[in-house]
């Protein structure tokens, strides 16, 4: 097997962590881009456009009927009256247009792989990959619990941003409140503004050119067009104390939370 350690991933931190029981399956050629869709997919048209009224649907109805609608081509799905339930649009494996007008509960949108999702209200916990996008300010603890992805906050971001983050990336343009990146296990967090404070084992780290091109790709992709000086942007990654907290002098744990 070839060898990936010199590879530039690992400058970007993203090997930090050896991870084991994951697949090494391919299930797609990336040279063959029309066949980049799921076997069972269905042909959906994303200027067909449909409604469901959720207020008084379970969850399991909601998410059949998506199935359903996509079975009839609709590209376009519009979910109201979300009312925070949990569970919606989850295990979506098709190309789609989604949009929910209101706040999801936990584990919405869960894996899910194809669909582009738009969200006026908040979300759940626990992103595991693509990307989530807020063009404006986000409130306190976002991504919680992170495992995976990338978060890019146009404007500001609450108290306890990243707690307890596990992997992946968040990308903060304004300022951020207190306790940024508390318990941070893993990951990386970049912000442009000022930081009210960091939280447990979260530290300053050293900007590289690979960061500074990453993120021009990332923001264009995101469509942000704001002028930023990504040189002056501040990087925060875990200082590992918390790795074997249990192996620390009770000096040492008082330090480090």
């Amino acid at each position: 097997m070839a060898n990936v350690k010199g590879h530039k991933s690992h400058d970007l931190g993203l090997h930090q962590e050896v991870l084991t029981g994951r697949t090494q399956q391919v299930f797609f050629n990336p040279e063959e881009s029309e066949n980049f869709f799921y076997q069972d997919s269905y042909n959906v048209d994303f200027n067909k456009r449909t409604t469901i009224d959720v207020d008084k649907l379970t969850c399991k109805d909601v998410n059949k009927k998506i199935k359903d609608l996509m079975n009839k081509g609709y590209g376009t799905i519009v979910l109201k009256n979300p009312g925070a339930k949990h569970s919606l649009g989850v295990g979506i494996l098709n190309k789609l247009n989604l949009i929910i007008e209101g706040s999801l509960g936990y584990f919405g949108v869960g894996s899910i792989d194809g669909p582009v999702v738009r969200i006026s209200g908040r979300v759940g916990a626990a992103l595991r990959g693509g990307d989530l996008i807020c063009k404006g300010s986000v409130g306190a603890r976002s991504g919680i619990d992170m495992k995976g992805g990338t978060i890019i906050v146009g404007g500001d971001a609450g108290a306890f941003t990243g707690f307890m983050m596990q992997r992946g990336r968040i990308v903060i343009l304004g300022d951020v409140g207190p306790n940024l990146g508390d318990s941070l296990y893993d990951g990386t967090i970049f912000v442009g503004g000022k930081i009210e404070s960091l939280g447990a084992d979260a530290v300053e780290a050293e900007m590289t050119d690979l960061d500074v091109d990453w993120l021009k790709r990332k923001l264009k992709v995101a469509e942000i067009d704001k002028k930023i000086d990504f040189n002056k942007m501040t990087k925060i990654v875990s200082g590992k104390k918390l790795w074997n907290y249990d192996n620390l002098e009770p000096t040492e744990r008082k330090g480090a939370i």
